[in-house]
């Protein structure tokens, strides 16, 4: 489960930029042929952040389905595996959407 190294990686991210503010909310996004679970980062979200800047804070996770583009036709088209095949038939794929993992936003309160 590298959702829990990911999700620690996320956490430090935050606090060594936000080493004295509150969060309260975390806005990531998680495409879907990230390879990295949502449901499982949710879980350890909670317990890796407890003692850090996070501890409470609402997790906001959207999950960007994949993109391909196909150099054979030109198309782009949902891809929903990263080895994905054009309609065309074609494998000269590129995937150029779905597969990052982005802190979109972090909310800080303001009574810190």
């Amino acid at each position: 489960m590298h959702e829990l190294a990911v999700t620690e990686s996320v956490i430090a991210a935050i606090s060594t930029q936000l080493p004295d503010s509150r969060v309260v909310v975390v806005h990531l996004e998680i495409g879907r042929l990230s390879g990295v679970m949502p449901d499982a980062v949710r879980f350890c979200f909670e317990l890796a952040g407890e003692g850090t800047c996070v501890e409470g804070a609402r997790l906001d996770i959207t999950e960007p389905e994949g993109v391909g583009d196909c150099a054979a036709c030109g198309a782009s088209f949902p891809a929903r595996d990263p080895l994905a095949l054009c309609p065309c038939g074609s494998a000269d794929v590129t995937i150029s959407g779905g597969a990052d993992l982005l802190i979109k936003a972090v909310e800080v309160a303001d009574d810190v």
